[in-house]
């Protein structure tokens, strides 16, 4: 039986669907209006907020900062009313769009940035990775990364030497972009076809996933547990390696944080049970201690490193700005890659 709560919750949000995809449909004429655009969303997004849910919000995912409290569903069925009119849309509109979003506080209004960053970065990707990245520096909660996660996932499929932003994040001294690694190793599979998802284990991501094990942060851990079990869909037998690999390394350096990782990634329905009882066995009585360091290989190689990771929070914010003062970036009209208007 549902609790009350969740009784509570559905019928909150059933009550409020119509409203929601009414304001989606508003909103679908508003895509070349920026301010506008956020004007209506912000109101509408007032009204369907559930202020219980919004009190929970620092509980559930600490530094979230300001909310609305708009549940899920209602957020979904508004983007649901978006994606069609942003497609006919042109690339510049939505980029566009995009920017205004993302310098919003509320974290409603900035994971909205991501449904018209989806329009926009496969005709644009070089200023769509741009602001993704600018989105990642600014993310500190686990939901605003998972979100983005998607959103990177997507954008790695459509150009596979993508990869090298999350090789870059591996050694990131921000705990939330090392989170994002993770995240996004663990979304890559579902974007694709079952049948396609196997052609993913020649890529770097058991590799990525590898070199962040012994991290020391609880919310990059989650993620690569998360990972290590999504990646099931694609290697089998490579994640398998790996458990029994790391088990052996976490044993022998007394390494907990290595081995909460391992731990939960058992967890997966399809393990093997006799994989399960092999590295839950290496892994007898090694456990997590508050304070110890991370271990990670990424973090001794971003060690010897210190100050590199300021300059590139630099050279992402420089970039930021080079491309609201591009020509042609004023809120008069939108222009296209090209720097005509928008068709």
């Amino acid at each position: 039986m549902p609790s009350e709560v969740t009784l509570r919750a559905q019928a909150f949000v059933n009550e409020r669907l119509p409203e929601a995809r009414g304001l989606g449909q508003s909103l679908a004429d508003l895509i070349d209006e920026p301010d506008e655009f956020v004007s209506v969303l912000r109101g509408g997004l007032a009204r369907l907020a559930d202020d219980a849910y919004a009190a929970e919000q620092e509980r559930v995912a600490p530094g979230s900062g300001a909310v609305f409290g708009v549940r899920s569903p209602l957020m979904a069925a508004i983007a649901r009313q978006l994606r069609e009119p942003l497609r006919q849309s042109s690339s510049a509109s939505a980029l566009w769009l995009a920017e205004r979003l993302s310098s919003e506080e509320e974290r409603e209004l900035v994971l909205f940035s991501h449904v018209a960053l989806a329009r926009a970065l496969p005709a644009d990707p070089e200023r769509g990775w741009q602001l993704m990245r600018r989105l990642a520096r600014r993310a500190k909660d686990w939901i605003s990364v998972d979100e983005l996660a998607e959103l990177f996932a997507k954008g790695i499929l459509l150009e596979r030497f993508r990869w090298a932003e999350l090789e870059q994040l591996v050694y990131s001294a921000d705990k939330w972009e090392r989170r994002l690694v993770g995240s996004t190793i663990a979304r890559l599979p579902f974007e694709l076809p079952k049948r396609l998802r196997p052609t993913l284990a020649s890529t770097s991501g058991l590799t990525l996933i590898t070199s962040l094990l012994g991290d020391s942060q609880p919310d990059v851990q989650k993620a690569l547990s998360w990972a290590l079990r999504s990646w099931n869909e694609v290697d089998q037998t490579g994640v398998a390696d790996v458990l029994r690999d790391e088990a052996t390394v976490a044993r022998k350096a007394a390494d907990g944080h290595r081995a909460w990782v391992l731990r939960d990634a058992l967890s997966w329905p399809g393990t093997d049970p006799l994989l399960a009882e092999d590295v839950r066995a290496e892994l007898e009585g090694v456990r997590r201690r508050p304070g110890d360091p991370s271990t990670s290989s990424a973090s001794a190689v971003a060690s010897a490193f210190a100050g590199l990771d300021r300059m590139a929070e630099q050279a992402v914010e420089m970039q930021g700005a080079r491309q609201r003062m591009a020509p042609g970036r004023s809120s008069a009209a939108p222009t296209d890659v090209i720097g005509g208007r928008r068709g």
